[in-house]
């Protein structure tokens, strides 16, 4: 089980989408007060690919050295967005989705950029974000599109027990933030009734958004104990979620969204919902995994 008392981790590998990700933890460890530790899966051993340089040639070289330059300006980075983070970098050997998940059961959470070097340029989310959202056993954030100081806390809802956990992150999120938290649940059920028959369409299309927004509702429950510092509206919208939720990010500092646990097939792969936010989001994005 994750640790909500742990270090905020990201990985690096020393691509632009990862020093962006580094700029975004460094602010999630100073509003939590929690160190951020800097981690590099180093891949290289496990390739049997020599990693020192060889003994004639000029110090500074050779790949671990590479590994250590690009640690060391991820935490000066680090420091320079968040003085006052206690900011630590390592070299791990090993893939670096694997690298990452090793660190989750302890982390508060793990953030990373959407592509890393050698993403192929079709891919809008790599396979290492999609990797550790899937699999973490804590919240991934991954640093899409524009980060922004200023609007709410978006979260999808569909009243399942994901949404309950993506709702309790968010809130915490919006509270650490100073904003506002904006629950959203977006349903797509077909209702019954025709061109000629428009009274009981109209019927039915009240009672479904009634019956949704009761779902929304109870997902919100003990939120305001929780949090009495954080103002949230809830908003119910018929549309396909992933659209919505997109749509959504545009103003947002941050999309929050859920993603099943280990069960027979939990975990395997993200949800529709949540990897279609990942790959269309104009902000960053948590994908927060249900306890259960």
């Amino acid at each position: 089980m994750n640790s909500a008392n742990g270090a905020v981790v990201v990985g690096v590998d020393g691509s632009e989408p990862a020093l962006r990700a580094v700029r975004l933890a460094a602010g999630e460890a100073a509003r939590r007060h929690r160190p951020l530790r800097v981690v590099h899966g180093f891949i290289w051993p496990l390739l049997r690919v020599p990693v020192n340089p060889p003994a004639e040639a000029p110090p500074g070289g050779g790949l671990r050295h590479q590994a250590e330059e690009l640690v060391a300006a991820a935490v000066a980075e680090a420091e320079a967005a968040a003085p006052g983070v206690r900011v630590s970098g390592e070299i791990i050997d090993g893939e670096a989705a694997a690298v990452l998940l090793g660190e989750s059961p302890t982390a508060t959470m793990i953030v990373l950029g959407d592509r890393g070097l050698g993403g192929f340029a079709a891919l809008v989310v790599g396979s290492v974000a999609i990797q550790v959202a899937s699999y973490a056993d804590c919240p991934v954030m991954v640093a899409r599109g524009e980060e922004r100081a200023a609007g709410p806390i978006v979260v999808g809802v569909d009243g399942s027990s994901l949404s309950r956990a993506a709702v309790g992150f968010a809130a915490d999120e919006a509270a650490v933030r100073g904003t506002r938290l904006h629950a959203l649940l977006a349903y797509t059920h077909p209702i019954s009734g025709g061109p000629g028959d428009m009274q009981p369409l109209v019927y039915e299309e009240n009672q479904l958004r009634g019956e949704e927004d009761r779902i929304l509702a109870e997902s919100l429950t003990g939120l305001v104990e929780r949090h009495p510092e954080v103002p949230v509206t809830r908003e119910v919208v018929r549309g396909r979620p992933v659209k919505v939720l997109t749509e959504a990010s545009r103003d947002a500092q941050l999309v929050v969204v859920g993603r099943q646990g280990r069960g027979a097939l939990g975990g395997l792969l993200l949800g529709s919902v949540s990897q279609g936010v990942l790959h269309h989001a104009t902000c960053p994005v948590a994908v927060v995994r249900s306890p259960g």
